[in-house]
């Protein structure tokens, strides 16, 4: 029997448009699905790029126009990091070699290491008044050439090409003035002339007795020192230091700290200095000092009491080693030695000038506590090196402040949520 050919298959109109929309429903869901690819894909690489690049380019300050970048200004969190955790090798170095008590130091260092939002606004804070050097410089005509921040970093390598320099600046050689027969009488002490001050002497002018100068140093500019330099005779090439330069700049690579960033660091540290200097460049280098002695305590009675014995005829340094909280003065009966006026809190700055010589103040009141104090001479001296430097400080550090005030500074609150908290580093234990 023969076979049969199979019944060929209607195909109708309603089955054709139902194919029709079963292909274009596929096809709908492959466009979708496609977009949705795309969609996610587009977010990575804008989230990549508001990351890595868009929120880089976004200020977290304005200065006279001048905007202080988020790139720009994590890398110099980073590099305050590093530089703590540097400060923090060393201390530890110093307490482990050598036994010193630095517990106090690697404490205050580790505290800063974990205030991450106080150490992004001290940053935050030197880059505005950089911003305000750079600007202040460019009126004056001031520049930095390259080979100056060359050889700076060389120096802070240790390398010295011509040698390891020696100081060109040296003290003043000279003699407080002899006391006069009164002031003899008031404080006999001081019978022979005092030699000129020493660092030893300027640490006494920056007791804890309160009386030392308001005016806040600048903070350090986060610079990254391997090691501190050395005047040792060891020879040091200049490939060495290349050597030892490029692996930092390799190590600060995986920081994501840049070469140039390093650079201006070093180049900013020197426009600051010639800065300085040009303002301070009229200051006079004689200034009224006085040889005074004084008995700090807490409370205003008790100032009262004290005051009352020394107008008693009590002796003074006894009445200081009793009473005075002052531990660096009060052994040496509360004496301050020979200090410009301008080294003083205001208060007591004020007391010191005024007060006739021999004439015991009355309670004088300054944020340290209550001061009785009695002065001894006071003359028209020469400053030391020491003493002229920090008075050049005092200038630099007034005019930084009024120019901020001046200024229109913006602060944008992004920064907050932006605070580098790498490198995180381990220190010798």
């Amino acid at each position: 029997m023969a076979k049969q050919s199979p019944t060929p298959k209607v195909v109708t109109k309603k089955h054709v448009a139902r194919l029709e929309r079963e292909r274009q429903q596929v096809r709908l869901i492959r466009t979708i699905a496609m977009a949705g690819i795309a969609i996610v894909a587009l977010l990575l690489v804008y989230g990549y790029l508001n990351l890595n690049v868009f929120s880089l380019r976004e200020p977290v300050a304005e200065v006279n126009n001048v905007k202080v970048m988020t790139g720009e200004w994590q890398e110099r969190v980073r590099l305050e990091r590093v530089n703590l955790y540097n400060q923090l090798s060393r201390f530890q170095f110093f307490q482990q070699s050598f036994g010193m008590d630095t517990a106090q130091q690697q404490q205050e260092i580790q505290m800063q290491l974990g205030s991450t939002d106080i150490l992004g606004k001290q940053v935050l804070d030197l880059m505005v008044d950089e911003v305000l050097i750079r600007q202040e410089a460019e009126k004056r005509g001031i520049t930095v050439s390259d080979e100056e921040v060359e050889t700076l970093l060389q120096e802070a390598y240790g390398f010295f090409p011509e040698g390891t320099p020696t100081p060109t600046i040296t003290p003043t050689e000279f003699s407080y003035p002899t006391l006069t027969s009164q002031q003899l009488t008031l404080y006999p002490s001081t019978s022979t002339p005092t030699a000129a001050p020493t660092s030893t002497a300027e640490a006494e002018a920056t007791s804890t007795a309160g009386v030392s100068a308001t005016a806040t140093a600048a903070l350090p500019t986060p610079t990254f020192v391997p090691q501190p330099p050395t005047a040792s005779p060891t020879p040091y090439t200049l490939e060495g230091y290349q050597g030892q330069f490029n692996e930092t700049l390799t190590q600060f690579k995986d920081y994501e700290i840049s070469e140039k960033t390093l650079r201006s660091v070093y180049e900013l540290q020197i426009l600051r200095t010639k800065l300085q200097d040009e303002m301070s460049k009229d200051l006079p280098q004689t200034e009224v000092q006085v040889l005074a002695r004084h008995v700090l305590v807490e409370d205003e009675a008790t100032a009262k009491t004290v005051t009352e014995l020394l107008k008693q005829g009590v002796d003074f340094a006894k009445v200081a080693a009793d009473f005075s909280k002052d531990t660096s003065s009060a052994p040496n009966g509360g004496e301050l030695g020979w200090t410009p006026v301008s080294s003083f809190v205001p208060e007591f700055a004020d007391a010191v000038s005024t007060l006739k010589i021999g004439e015991i103040s009355e309670p004088v009141k300054t944020e340290f506590g209550y001061h009785v104090i009695e002065v001894i001479a006071r003359e028209e001296l020469p400053l030391t090196a020491s003493q002229f430097e920090q008075k050049k400080q005092t200038v630099f550090n007034e005019w930084l402040t009024s120019t901020r005030e001046a200024t229109t500074i913006t602060i944008n609150d992004i920064w907050q949520e932006r605070v580098p908290t790498e490198p995180v580093l381990s220190a010798p234990q």
